[in-house]
């Protein structure tokens, strides 16, 4: 059981919420896609989901303080399978907005939404839950005990900037990126299709990020498409 290492770390453990509210939502959003989309795989992908958010918030219940041998492993598994099971859902809709009618296109383009807000909202989580470590270590554990980063965020090179921007650097405030900064991460790269603020380090980060432009990319283009045909 991983517990606070050093009484010298001024970041405080990260909150609990955040996450799980964009969990919650992402799984709604999975869970509602039109009946056409394999509803018996996609209820049980929800179920799971839920059956492991239980233990997730007991041993962490509003921050997080405490990691233990399968704390961390069940909670990466929990975002890794929502991001497997919205892919099969992408290759799903990319074959419904190509082949439907008319008739389908308001019930394909709202299902293209939920898919790719979904796709935003579990890319974060896995970010969240790779760099450096996970929530837990990255706030509990020593900073020369904290795993290689995997994204440079601006805040870790801001140090020598003018005070008011330096004083949130990692080096002068003890800062490390939370659940927020992994979402906006995760969400301008889906619309940007390339890193913006913050940058992949790590070969896994960049293959990562360039599934989620390139499922980005290819959402918009069918969307635009489907949108055309509905209005011609």
């Amino acid at each position: 059981m991983l517990m606070p290492t050093s009484t010298k770390r001024a970041a405080r453990a990260e909150h609990r919420w955040p996450a799980v509210v964009a969990l919650i939502i992402a799984l709604t959003l999975y869970a509602t896609l039109p009946s056409s989309f394999f509803p018996v795989f996609r209820y049980i992908v929800v179920g799971i989901g839920i059956v492991l958010l239980v233990p997730l918030i007991i041993v962490n219940p509003l921050r997080f303080n405490t990691q233990t041998p399968w704390s961390r492993p069940l909670s990466l598994g929990q975002a890794l399978l929502l991001l497997l099971a919205n892919q099969v859902a992408l290759v799903q809709l990319v074959f419904q907005l190509v082949g439907a009618g008319k008739s389908e296109g308001p019930t394909l383009l709202l299902a293209a939404l939920q898919v790719w807000v979904t796709n935003v909202i579990v890319f974060a989580l896995v970010y969240w839950e790779m760099d450096r470590g996970g929530p837990v270590t990255r706030t509990r554990a020593k900073r020369d005990a904290i795993p290689r980063a995997d994204f440079r965020f601006p805040q870790d090179e801001d140090h020598d900037a003018v005070e008011e921007v330096a004083i949130r650097s990692s080096m002068k405030s003890d800062w490390t990126p939370s659940f927020v900064d992994y979402l906006y991460f995760s969400g301008s790269n889906s619309m940007a299709f390339s890193p913006t603020d913050s940058m992949p380090l790590s070969h896994r980060a960049k293959g990562l990020m360039g599934i989620e432009s390139f499922a980005g990319f290819i959402i918009l283009a069918l969307v635009i498409a489907r949108a055309v045909s509905l209005l011609g």
